[in-house]
């Protein structure tokens, strides 16, 4: 998995285990073909007419890599992998992927709590880890919106439940990029024109909030939360689903509120980034605040990961970088996520120390900052 001719100091830091600051449950259920394939892509439609999702730098590299550690040869065909799968079980195969990572601790957005998805607890008993929650804090506002009766009401209420889920989390996140972009207002919104919002939005509580009073409100709110409580704060940022307009993900546009956060020093961690990582790594490295990972892109890119790492380390401190695999739904995604992190890790250090500007404990040292001791320190674990 690793190259060959690794100094051991560096081969050992690899190996250690990881913190995964950020990831979501996985299926607990049987799946067939159709369904594994839309879980194994971003995209909410299935492919063309006699074309696969397997046909995808993901959907290679669960051939390549997954394949083993459910008993087959590497690259076996999607029709022998996903019967493989259904002859093991769904638990069988959490269990086998989700170790395989090498995780200690799971932080898991428990936003998409649904029947079918491993609770956090569940997610760390699969794993062999520990596994602590990371409250949504949209979800926690659309909770919120279904029983308040008045704009005052909803209000209150919403500042006491982000604390009271807070009080039970290691962290809270928003997905404001995917509402209503990163380039809002970074300003608090007046009390004024929350009421009003608040007014027109419990006309129709059980609709998705994408009002920007509101999400301005509903993140302000968190930043209090997270202050009071000393927790991070969570952004979605880089590419995503089809319910995304990328070019407002963009983690720079958000900028000026990073800046209005500095002063209360809440960590402000900016997730996944591709293709801007190069400008979340810039962020990090200019403001003490702001921490960065890559995520889903080592899995997406797979193959072709170790660049996009090569570019996160251009820039950004090493102390404020983090491993996380979001995983979500199939558990391949985590055990990929891991591999292609340690994997492309491995080779942007080699070369470093290759060419002379690295030492092997240097490198190790950072390793071990990045695997696990940044995001521990972060959310105090």
């Amino acid at each position: 998995m690793l190259p060959a001719d690794l100094p051991d100091a560096l081969r050992d830091a690899l190996a250690a285990p990881l913190v995964d600051h950020h990831c979501h449950g996985v299926r607990r259920d049987e799946l067939s073909r159709a369904q594994f394939e839309l879980q194994i892509t971003e995209s909410d439609s299935p492919a063309p007419p006699g074309t696969t999702h397997f046909d995808t730098p993901l959907g290679a590299a669960i051939r390549r890599w997954c394949a083993p550690v459910l008993d087959l040869e590497p690259h076996a065909a999607p029709a022998v992998y996903l019967a493989r799968r259904a002859e093991l079980g769904a638990g069988e195969v959490n269990r086998r992927l989700l170790q395989a990572a090498g995780v200690v601790a799971f932080l898991v957005d428990t936003g998409l709590e649904r029947p079918e998805l491993l609770t956090a607890a569940e997610m760390g008993r699969h794993g062999g880890a520990a596994a602590d929650e990371i409250i949504r804090i949209e979800q926690v506002e659309q909770d919120v919106a279904e029983l308040a009766d008045v704009a005052v009401d909803y209000m209150d209420s919403l500042a006491e439940e982000l604390a009271a889920r807070a009080a039970r989390a290691v962290g809270m996140k928003t997905i404001i990029g995917y509402r209503c972009g990163l380039d809002f207002d970074p300003s608090r919104p007046s009390r004024g024109s929350v009421i009003a919002a608040a007014n027109r939005r419990l006309s129709d509580p059980k609709e998705r909030l994408d009002d920007p009073i509101l999400l301005r409100h509903l993140l302000w709110t968190a930043v209090d939360v997270a202050h009071q409580r000393g927790l991070p704060l969570q952004f979605h940022t880089g590419f995503g689903d089809s319910d995304l307009d990328l070019h407002r993900a963009n983690p720079s546009l958000m900028t000026g509120f990073i800046r209005a956060l500095q002063p209360l020093g809440v960590p402000v961690i900016l997730l996944h980034g591709y293709p801007f990582h190069r400008q979340a790594a810039y962020l990090a490295g200019i403001y003490p605040h702001v921490y960065v990972d890559v995520g889903l892109a080592m899995t997406h890119t797979a193959a072709g990961s170790p660049r996009v790492m090569d570019e996160l380390l251009e820039l950004a401190p090493f102390h404020k970088q983090m491993f996380s695999s979001d995983c979500y739904g199939v558990a391949e995604t985590c055990h990929l996520g891991a591999l292609y992190y340690r994997r492309s890790l491995a080779m942007a250090l080699k070369s470093r120390i290759d060419a002379g500007e690295w030492s092997a404990a240097d490198a190790a040292r950072v390793v071990h900052m990045i695997g696990s001791a940044n995001a521990r320190r972060v959310y105090r674990l």
